[in-house]
């Protein structure tokens, strides 16, 4: 239950339309569900502005279902990240709305397309083997009611491509930069916009990048005053402080 939907329950026991007992009905499982395997936070939504988010990692697709379900009874948008292909076939089986993004994992029903943020959030990575982990920020940031601007494969080794779309990053409100290897990329746009940026080491390189320890270390020393660091791979927790702040 959002603030808008509380608001509406409280206004229509109010003027009478819906009697105490029904709305205490509607309430009970605020401000959590216990399910047994899972309590689910319905309060999630009125703290944050998005619902509870499912990680499906290390669940079974039966957990995630019905946590799912239980989550849609009281939202029209739902999202969960990091699914292998027996938990994402059991949900799209069950909730054929739902979009999947193999790529990254997300998967989404997407039933509330209110805009909320004040401007363009832009997602980028420096490589195509970073789009797995730019794509769970661009899912994330846009189910959490945020027009978002993907742009792929413009990482240093060639930047000429970063410099063709300087315009499109300097318009942006928080631009996240998803990188492995040596992670330069988000200093170097860092330098160029004056906004914030989000930094994401991915996993992706050769031995000496330590599964993206060295791009974390790299970011961590960034010498651009403008650029924070979310943990590697973390796609959906920079999508989801972008989108916080471009609320701001």
């Amino acid at each position: 239950m959002d603030p808008e939907q509380l608001r509406s329950l409280l206004e229509q026991v109010r003027c009478g339309a819906v009697d105490v007992d029904a709305a205490l009905e509607r309430m009970r499982h605020m401000p959590f569900e216990d399910l047994g395997f899972a309590k689910v936070d319905h309060h999630r939504a009125l703290r944050h502005g998005m619902p509870e988010v499912i990680f499906a990692k290390g669940k079974t697709p039966e957990q995630v279902c019905e946590i799912a379900a239980r989550l849609l009874e009281k939202s029209r948008n739902m999202l969960i990240t990091r699914t292998d292909p027996p938990i994402a076939a059991r949900v799209l089986e069950r909730f054929p709305q739902a979009e999947h993004f193999p790529l990254s994992g997300a998967l989404r029903v997407w039933g509330d397309r209110t805009i909320y943020g004040k401007g363009t959030i832009a997602v980028i990575s420096a490589g195509t083997s970073d789009i797995p982990v730019a794509e769970e920020a661009q899912v994330t940031a846009q189910v959490m009611g945020n027009e978002v601007e993907a742009i792929y494969d413009i990482g240093v080794a060639g930047i000429h491509r970063l410099m063709s779309n300087r315009e499109r990053l300097m318009a942006a409100r928080v631009v996240v930069v998803c990188a492995g290897m040596e992670g330069a990329l988000p200093s170097v746009v860092g330098g160029l916009v004056s906004c914030p940026v989000i930094a994401v080491p991915t996993s992706v390189g050769y031995g000496a990048s330590f599964h993206g320890l060295a791009a974390l270390l790299a970011m961590l020393n960034s010498c651009a005053s403008n650029v924070t660091v979310v943990n590697i791979d973390n796609g959906f927790g920079a999508g989801y402080v972008a989108s916080l702040i471009n609320r701001l």
